[in-house]
């Protein structure tokens, strides 16, 4: 028995855990892959306080997982099928065991959204991908096409030219969401190169990558662009596929929580990008793990009497 069980270890998670064991509580965090979550697969985070340099966003996730550790936090790693959480004891079901908690943190976070256009899922390994960080070292001295506007998109963009000798920033509109000093640093980028009012209809090639076919959203015409790669950046979606109807949700399965991240379900609480929340950083993540985690230490304190 487990005084909370912690469903996911990115950012949100692991300081969820470092509040929960330190605060006394029994703590387990499942993850099905690595610590770190999407942070970790990030090259640099400039934007969380306390490193004016930046981060490498692997190094700062191995930081919280040693910690976590530190304070006795358990980790399994399996995989989360289904949660059965309507009594006081919340089961939660792995592809391995079940476990019983009196209390449930989901912080399972988000992955990439795909394109969902033809080719995608024949050149996945094979040209196409979604972390630069993960696969920019394959495209030494190739051209690469990155699609998105946001921040994510710029910013791996330009991770990307330390490999490629071109990076193509492919987006629908002429307007980006991308913070104004990512795009100055991009545009005064030598190798990078903007295609606006685009979209990508196919990825071609043969057995590896070798262009994109775009249409101009203005006049709808249609052209190929060479490429070797394919970086995609459109947005998330909740890593949600072991949620059920029990937990109240928005359209696209983000989880809808209080002020104090508690969700319909007594309990049972969300934090970090899992939940239906208007902004998704490490910083944020962070203080949504430490709200979470004291509040599960109040609920248990007060309702559970432990």
């Amino acid at each position: 028995m487990y005084d909370v069980v912690i469903i996911g270890a990115g950012p949100a998670g692991l300081t969820a855990g470092i509040y929960a064991a330190r605060g006394g509580l029994k703590t387990v965090i499942v993850e099905l892959a690595m610590p770190g979550g999407q942070a970790a697969s990030t090259e640099k985070i400039e934007n969380y306080p306390g490193f004016p340099d930046g981060i490498n966003g692997y190094e700062l996730m191995n930081s919280f997982h040693k910690q976590a550790l530190a304070f006795g936090v358990e980790f399994i790693f399996e995989e989360v099928q289904k949660l059965d959480l309507k009594e006081t004891v919340k089961k939660i079901h792995t592809d391995r065991q079940v476990l019983d908690s009196r209390a449930v943190i989901i912080t399972a976070g988000s992955k990439p959204r795909l394109l969902g256009v033809p080719g995608e899922d024949v050149f996945r390994g094979r040209g196409v991908s979604y972390c630069a960080t993960c696969d920019g070292a394959f495209f030494k001295d190739k051209t690469i096409v990155v699609v998105g506007g946001g921040e994510a998109a710029i910013e791996e963009g330009a991770y990307l030219t330390r490999f490629a000798k071109e990076v193509i920033i492919a987006h629908r509109r002429t307007g980006f969401r991308a913070s104004q000093i990512t795009m100055n640093r991009a545009k005064d980028n030598a190798k990078i190169r903007f295609e606006l009012n685009v979209v990508i209809e196919e990825i071609l090639g043969s057995d590896f990558v070798e262009g994109v076919r775009i249409r101009d959203v203005l006049s709808g015409e249609t052209r190929k662009i060479p490429a070797d790669g394919v970086f995609i950046y459109v947005g998330t979606d909740p890593n949600d596929q072991f949620i059920n109807g029990e937990i109240e949700t928005d359209d696209r399965g983000y989880i809808f929580t209080n002020d104090l991240l508690q969700t319909n379900i007594v309990g049972v609480y969300a934090a970090g990008d899992i939940r239906n929340t208007p902004l998704r950083q490490v910083a944020t993540a962070v203080g949504d793990g430490a709200l979470a985690a004291v509040e599960v230490e109040k609920y248990l304190a007060e309702i559970i009497k432990i």
